[in-house]
C-alpha cells in the first residue's frame, strides 16, 4: 500500500464471505484491482482473506464521485454480478469519509514483547 494523501478522502470497505467457487476469482479479483488502479481519484487498496473465506478490502478513493463512477465501471459490474451468482456467500459494503488518519512504525523494526 502506498502511501495516502492528507484526509479528507473516502474508504469503501468490503467484507465478504466467499464460497467455495473459486471458478475464475483469483483472475478477476486481481483484474479489478489493476482497473481500479487506472480509475480517476483512486489513491490504493489493502485487502486481506482468512482461512475460513472471510474478507474484508479496502479501498482509497478521492471523492464520491470518484467511487460512483467505479460502481458503474462496465468490467466491474460484470464482477459484482458474477460475485454474487458464484463467489460470494454474502457481502457487505461500506463507505466512509476518512476524516483524520495516521500511522506508527517500530524504528529498530523489532517487535514489542507485550504488544
Amino acid at each position: 500500500m502506498s502511501a495516502l494523501p492528507q484526509p479528507p478522502y473516502y474508504a469503501v470497505i468490503f467484507t465478504s464471505q466467499r464460497t467455495q467457487v473459486e471458478d475464475g476469482y483469483g483472475d478477476m479479483a486481481e483484474r479489478m484491482v489493476a482497473l481500479a488502479a487506472e480509475q480517476p481519484g483512486y489513491l490504493g487498496v489493502e485487502s486481506t482473506r482468512g482461512g475460513d473465506g472471510l474478507g474484508i478490502t479496502v479501498s482509497y478513493w478521492r471523492s464520491a464521485e470518484d467511487i460512483a463512477a467505479w460502481r458503474r465501471h462496465a468490467e466491474h459490474r460484470i464482477a459484482r454480478d458474477t460475485g454474487r451468482s458464484d463467489w460470494y456467500a454474502h457481502y457487505t459494503l461500506r463507505v466512509a469519509k476518512v476524516e483524520r488518519a495516521y500511522a506508527w512504525t517500530r524504528a529498530d523494526g523489532t517487535q514489542d514483547p507485550q504488544a
